[in-house]
């Protein structure tokens, strides 16, 4: 199976989603795309999920960490790109919820 690669979201430094994700538009930044590998992703093995309230835009998900610091596995669903999102401490990123999570 091949690895998934994902792109960081516009005006964001931490959220990454699929680069073929057909229904958002992933802006690449410095021609950087990530694999699963790079992210850590192969290594975490299965995650539990804890799930919080949604947010309305990616953009929400970084602020948390002002107000509300995330914990690795809260997930959120982000209604804007229609998909959700899981936090890795580790990596202080939110990554895109799939299904092999």
């Amino acid at each position: 199976m091949r690895e998934r690669t994902y792109k960081k979201m516009a005006g964001t430094s931490a959220v990454f989603i699929e680069v073929n994700y057909p229904f958002a538009s992933p802006v690449e930044r410095d021609g950087m795309v990530w694999t699963e590998t790079e992210l850590g992703l192969n290594a975490a093995g299965p995650i539990e999920l804890r799930w919080k309230e949604p947010l309305a835009n990616s953009l929400a998900l970084e602020g948390l960490e002002e107000y509300d610091p995330p914990q690795s596995g809260e997930a959120r669903y982000v209604t804007s790109q229609g998909v959700a999102f899981y936090y890795l401490a580790d990596k202080q990123a939110w990554i895109q919820l799939t299904d092999s999570v």
